[in-house]
């Protein structure tokens, strides 16, 4: 096909014209509109600015001591009954007094009828104390009272015991060991002549409720005045959304206070030695030859050198005994031994920097060392250490959980989610919401700032412009 000068036509200004440009974009902003097209970065971006929100404002927002101790509410769940009724003072008990309660139920979890003899409560079962009486069993010369937090099953594991008889002269028992709300299963086992265990047992699940007396609300601040509450009353004790732990702290407040030094190490460590890092690479990577090489078999020599090992060193080092908090030797021991794989990456970069044009050319003009390095090869290798930061965060905060986990970082009373969660899992089968909450936000912090990572590393690299 061949075009005459007639098929062209000459366009005037004073045409419309369709002018297709692309605004001009910096290298930042451009990775910012990457990072934006990323949801999952962007929702890690959120979930990490929420966590901080949550470690800096949440005690200003909810204002309880981490270390205050809710003595009624123990180990209780979140959303747990909080009523409790108010009754006269605890009054000594001599066994003689026996009123029956309905509430208790038998062994397969049905409301069971008040028999006139046998293993039964004598009052009404309250935290002041679980009043139990009984008739003799069949054979038996003593009696032995069991507890459990569960059934008695076909293993016949009756729990611990709280009570030894070997006559039959007392026939009664009062439990005041730790009593919580909830249901309690108490068993009564025969005993021979000799302590023996028969084989003839009774067992009844009991309903304990929370009580308090007028004094005890005046003095938690329930009520304003002691006439306000008379006995039957019923009164709410102290909210706590996500329970309490095992000695009545508030689990929130706890979590809010763990934040702090979990993140003051999880963020803290990895910028002093990711800077580090930073400038032991620059100068290596720049400076080349004999330094060079004697900087990396420097940097291959603390790699090899145990992370654990070292972090008892610091801590003899720093005088920290047992049972004492570690966050200190453990911060010396991240930023000494951690460093090595930032100057490697850093190194690899500027190795690769320093041959372009503009570095040449910079040189043949005058330019210093630190110039070169501070000016030109630092700034472009931004996007290599943020992404290196944002990965080394989450390796740090499960390094922190991790020991603390294992009793050599943070120790309680200290709150980290690390020791939080050594200290849930001795209760997990009972009650798991002291060990789920600062797991959770362990995984939700690591989780978040490797997406993030993952986002950061893909929006800082130029290459991937090339692909769109």
């Amino acid at each position: 096909m061949t075009f005459a000068p007639a098929d062209f036509t000459r366009l005037n200004q004073k045409q419309d014209v369709e002018l297709i440009t692309r605004p001009s974009l910096s290298y930042w902003q451009d990775s910012w509109l990457r990072l934006k097209a990323n949801r999952r970065a962007l929702v890690s971006l959120y979930i990490i600015a929420a966590i901080l929100f949550f470690t800096l404002a949440g005690p200003w927002l909810w204002p309880v001591n981490p270390a205050a101790q809710d003595l009624d509410q123990i180990s209780q769940p979140p959303g747990a009954e909080r009523t409790a009724i108010v009754v006269p003072p605890y009054q000594p008990w001599d066994g003689t007094a026996l009123v029956q309660e309905a509430g208790s139920r038998d062994t397969e979890g049905q409301e069971a009828e008040r028999p006139e003899t046998g293993f039964r409560l004598a009052a009404p079962a309250t935290t002041q104390g679980v009043r139990l009486s009984w008739e003799p069993l069949p054979g038996a010369t003593g009696h032995r009272v069991y507890r459990n937090l569960f059934p008695v099953g076909e293993e016949l594991a009756f729990g611990v015991p709280v009570a030894e008889y070997f006559t039959n002269d007392a026939l009664f028992f009062e439990d005041r060991l730790d009593v919580q709300p909830g249901t309690y299963y108490y068993s009564l086992v025969g005993l021979d002549e000799r302590g023996n265990l028969l084989e003839v047992f009774e067992t009844i699940a009991v309903d304990v409720r929370r009580v308090i007396t007028v004094e005890e609300a005046l003095e938690k601040g329930l009520v304003a005045q002691a006439a306000a509450l008379e006995p039957g009353d019923e009164v709410e004790l102290a909210l706590h959304p996500l329970g309490t732990d095992y000695i009545g702290r508030d689990m929130l407040a706890r979590l809010m206070a763990g934040a702090r030094v979990s993140l003051f190490i999880g963020i803290g460590a990895p910028v002093l030695f990711v800077l580090f890092g930073v400038i032991f690479g620059s100068i290596s990577g720049f400076v080349g030859g004999r330094v060079d090489a004697f900087m990396m078999r420097f940097a291959d020599f603390v790699v090899a050198l145990p992370f654990l090992l070292f972090m008892i060193l610091f801590k003899i080092a720093f005088g920290i005994g047992p049972g004492e908090s570690g966050v200190m030797p453990m911060l010396v021991a991240l930023v000494v031994l951690m460093w090595p794989a930032t100057a490697r990456l850093v190194r690899g970069q500027i190795l690769q920097i320093r041959e372009q044009g503009y570095i040449g050319a910079s040189q043949l003009l005058g330019a210093r060392t630190n110039y070169l390095i501070l000016r030109h090869m630092i700034p472009n290798t931004m996007g290599v250490i943020l992404v290196t930061i944002t990965f080394s965060i989450p390796n740090a905060i499960f390094i922190e959980a991790f020991l603390s986990f294992i009793g050599m970082g943070v120790a309680p009373p200290t709150p980290s989610w690390g020791s939080m969660s050594n200290e849930g899992i001795r209760n997990m089968l009972t009650t798991p919401h002291e060990l789920i909450f600062p797991a959770i936000m362990i995984s939700l912090t690591v989780l978040a700032f490797n997406l993030l990572g993952d986002g950061l590393r893909d929006a800082l690299d130029a290459r991937m412009r090339n692909t769109e």
